[in-house]
């Protein structure tokens, strides 16, 4: 059983619409509070929320029969707060818990006998409910609903400034050692869990062998790191390193090919999953063994397409950007089209994509999704002589430098006013992407390629439902400081006693 929100008021439980928050205060939390509220009491915009909720998180789950489940309401303000807080699990269940504005926002009353309490699990498990699919129609309400605010009139066209960047995955700095020792220990210790539930003692010895397979690794690492400066001594640290990783490699072989020989014996009807899952990371560490002999020991280079950066994050990239002090960047881009009111359109991640791959279908699904956006600003990045052909013919105005030496034509096309002017406002999109940096998009903590999306997409909701929030307070103190201003001078003092 799950609705999107109980309708019917507790004792002592405040109206969403009632819930006060301090105009003075900058901090994101209120702001984004104030944007979820303002969804929640404009009718229209609440009635396509809680029908897209309902569509696509358990469309068929009864709503009177079985265990209550979260209110879709909560799930939607506890998966935004995560993301603009750029806090974990953890500070999201002490939040949800302690924190009393988000709890009247969450329905819960202020009276004692309202102590329900959040438990971490069910928030991991509610908050990953929401998908990249659901968030992207949800941003498209929340970006109209802004549009709206901002009083934007219908034949007034929208500006788009489109940049990518990099959003890093939660994996360690990659080499070929450490990832065989992350493959190894994933393969002892399922291969020994596995083994002991089926009476075998085969593997009783399996935290040693960790051991013994962290220590061989350690050892190999710090082969390199000697500063031998004769020609003698490198030569024989030289063959200290080569000798050390074949060592590693030949312990790490043996123990592969005793786990293989453990799942052939074994009869596991019950634990199939669990041996194919085992089996995959021996495919990981069997081509990390092949690697680290073929570039040590062999002395060959490794072809950039057959290296894997992670084992537990595959889709991890190895990027390059040219950023002062930042030489390598290991996630995945995200590109992202801003407005003029500084509200992020669509987004798209970018899995073995270049800038001037995507800039075409940036535009079209940026126009399915909101028909007045005419007009878009790239940078060098992006130009290829076919997307200059193609997003001409798209749009009405098009700002996207080229790359070299330019025609005379090309010079006045970028020498116009209209250009220049495009590309001096196309610098605000940085502004864009550090706000989603600060609020949860620099790192992802989620896991696989499913969990990337979810996260950057919510990252984006989260972003624009506090640009609605912060539209809002600037209106409210704005009528503070009129109402001010009818009863007060400039020097501060009252105009009806003068």
């Amino acid at each position: 059983m799950r609705v999107v929100k109980d309708m019917q008021l507790q004792l002592g439980q405040y109206r969403i619409a009632d819930v006060k928050f301090d105009l003075k205060s900058r901090d994101e939390l209120p702001q984004v509070l104030r944007g979820l509220q303002y969804l929640y009491i404009t009718d229209s915009i609440r009635e396509e929320v809680f029908a897209l909720l309902e569509k696509h998180i358990s469309p068929n789950v009864s709503k009177n029969n079985g265990r209550p489940g979260m209110d879709l309401w909560k799930i939607l303000v506890l998966g935004t707060i995560r993301l603009t807080l750029n806090c974990d699990y953890d500070r999201l269940h002490d939040e949800a818990n302690n924190h009393k504005t988000l709890r009247q926002m969450l329905g819960h009353s202020d009276f004692f006998t309202d102590n329900y309490q959040y438990n971490l699990q069910t928030l991991k498990d509610n908050v990953t409910l929401l998908t990249p699919e659901l968030l992207d129609k949800i941003n498209q309400i929340v970006v109209r609903a802004g549009h709206v605010l901002l009083k934007k009139k219908d034949s007034e066209i929208l500006h788009g400034r489109c940049d990518s960047f990099v959003v890093e995955t939660n994996v360690h700095f990659p080499t070929d050692i450490n990832l065989l020792g992350d493959a190894m220990r994933k393969v002892i210790t399922l291969t020994a869990d596995i083994s002991k539930k089926s009476g075998s003692t085969e593997w009783r010895q399996s935290e040693y062998i960790l051991r013994q397979i962290k220590r061989l690794m350690r050892s190999a690492q710090n082969k390199k790191r000697s500063k031998a400066q004769s020609e003698e001594r490198k030569k024989n640290r030289e063959e200290a390193i080569v000798e050390a990783h074949q060592t590693y490699i030949t312990i790490a072989q043996m123990y592969l090919d005793k786990s293989a020989n453990t799942l052939k014996n074994l009869n596991l009807p019950n634990d199939l999953l669990l041996k194919t899952v085992i089996e995959s990371y021996m495919v990981h560490a069997q081509r990390q063994i092949n690697q680290i002999e073929r570039r040590v020991i062999r002395g060959e280079v490794i072809p950039h397409d057959e290296k894997v950066f992670s084992i537990f994050e595959p889709h991890t990239e190895w990027i390059v950007k040219g950023k002062a002090g930042v030489p390598v960047e290991l996630g995945l881009k995200v590109c992202i089209q801003e407005d003029q009111y500084q509200f992020i359109l669509h987004h798209q991640v970018m899995q073995n994509q270049t800038d001037e791959q995507i800039a075409i279908s940036m535009v079209e699904e940026t126009q399915k999704r909101f028909r007045d956006f005419k007009a878009n600003s790239f940078d060098k990045g992006f130009h290829s002589p076919n997307n200059q052909k193609v997003l001409n013919e798209m749009l009405e105005f098009l700002a996207l430098p080229r790359k070299g030496k330019l025609s005379n034509k090309a010079r006045d096309i970028e020498s116009s006013e209209e250009f220049r002017k495009a590309r001096h406002r196309h610098s605000a999109v940085e502004s864009a992407i550090n706000g989603l940096e600060n609020h949860g998009l620099d790192r992802c903590p989620d896991h696989g390629i499913y969990g990337f999306k979810r996260y950057a997409a919510l990252a984006v909701v989260a972003r624009n439902i506090q640009r609605v929030g912060a539209i809002l307070q600037m209106q409210e103190q704005k009528r503070e400081r009129r109402k001010l201003n009818r009863y007060y001078n400039h020097d501060g003092t009252d105009k009806l006693a003068a």
